[in-house]
């Protein structure tokens, strides 16, 4: 837990937010096959996509971007872009595809964004951001919400990242999540910037005193769900990302830590015997083992034969011909090797 975080948070909150916690969107990693699978693991959470360009979808594959599971449900697809007319029309097909929400994306800082007058840098243009939500929430009933950072370079003062949320919300938002991290346009790289600049919890607090009417979610440097039940004391939402994705399994605990549902009864044996129906469905349309197992990886994160199982799925699931049963063979290495150990502590 981190220091000077006191956990307020009670089991079961009488009034749950549909925020209350959320997977990050993160770029190569939350396609529809990862989310499909953390959908085994938690029905409470809210899923992200990767963030997906307004060109992206005005001038490419439409399908390719948006299709996917009715069981991924809830789920909300990030947008980058900064032409009101342009996120507009995208949040349209955001809602005739199904999705939940669309999320404006303020809070990358890599470079190619940039070029793209997308991202961090928009925080620099409050009154931009806050003609986008607007132009976005006349054309859907979704809702519109917004990720961003605590602010960039220049920005050293509170006073301006409450100004930033305040201008926004004039458009309509109403969910803010914030990483709770400054963002350096020059200097720092995509990685660096989720890790060099200090955490402020402090400030996403005092937001939510500040902006009491508002849904306020925070995101950065949050680990295990103690961590999270100490946050939701502030504010009324989380957001990870990393913690998830390299260990997917801390998602099994989440509907009954955060949401107060009974303990639920999957296993990981039998969450990857419930992915092998639609790998199945999967390859059998053209597509390729290594693109669902690679967001596996972790699921023995910590447990007896987890290395075993990487290994062999690394090695296996990118061949031509691997199917489900590669899968289910690194799953029997796992089991064997669990049953050895048992036999040799009794």
């Amino acid at each position: 837990m981190n220091p000077g975080i006191e956990s307020t948070a009670p089991r079961q909150a009488q009034a749950v937010s549909p925020w209350r916690f959320c997977t990050a969107p993160c770029m190569d990693w939350t396609d529809r096959h990862c989310r499909y699978f953390w959908r085994q693991l938690s029905r409470r959470s809210r899923l992200y996509t990767e963030m997906v360009t307004t060109g992206a979808l005005l001038y490419g594959d439409v399908d390719r971007h948006l299709n996917f599971s009715p069981l991924e449900h809830p789920v909300a697809l990030q947008l980058g872009g900064s032409e009101p007319r342009q996120l507009a029309q995208c949040a349209k097909l955001a809602q005739t595809y199904g999705y939940d929400e669309v999320n404006l994306n303020c809070g990358c800082p890599s470079d190619r964004v940039q070029n793209g007058r997308f991202g961090a840098c928009l925080m620099a243009e409050p009154a931009l951001v806050r003609d986008c939500v607007a132009a976005m929430r006349e054309a859907v009933d979704i809702p519109v919400t917004v990720k961003h950072r605590i602010g960039i370079d220049h920005q050293k003062d509170y006073s301006e990242f409450a100004d930033f949320v305040g201008t926004v919300a004039e458009g309509g938002c109403e969910v803010f999540i914030v990483h709770a991290r400054k963002a350096w346009l020059e200097g720092l790289s995509p990685k660096e910037n989720r890790e060099i600049p200090p955490l402020n919890y402090n400030w996403v607090y005092d937001l939510k005193k500040d902006f009491p009417q508002l849904t306020i979610v925070i995101n950065g440097g949050i680990e295990d769900l103690n961590n999270c039940e100490a946050h939701l004391g502030r504010v009324d939402g989380v957001m990870l990302g990393r913690a998830v994705y390299q260990t997917p399994w801390l998602l099994s605990a989440v509907d009954h830590q955060l949401f107060g549902e009974p303990v639920g009864g999957i296993s990981r044996e039998s969450v990857i015997r419930q992915l092998t129906p639609y790998i199945d469905d999967y390859l059998a349309r053209g597509g390729r083992l290594n693109h669902v197992t690679r967001h596996v990886l972790g699921l023995f994160h910590g447990q007896p034969g987890g290395r075993m199982f990487r290994r062999k799925l690394s090695q296996e699931a990118h061949q031509n011909g691997a199917g489900s049963d590669t899968l289910l063979a690194a799953l029997d290495e796992v089991i064997r090797r669990t049953d050895r150990e048992a036999q040799a502590t009794t």
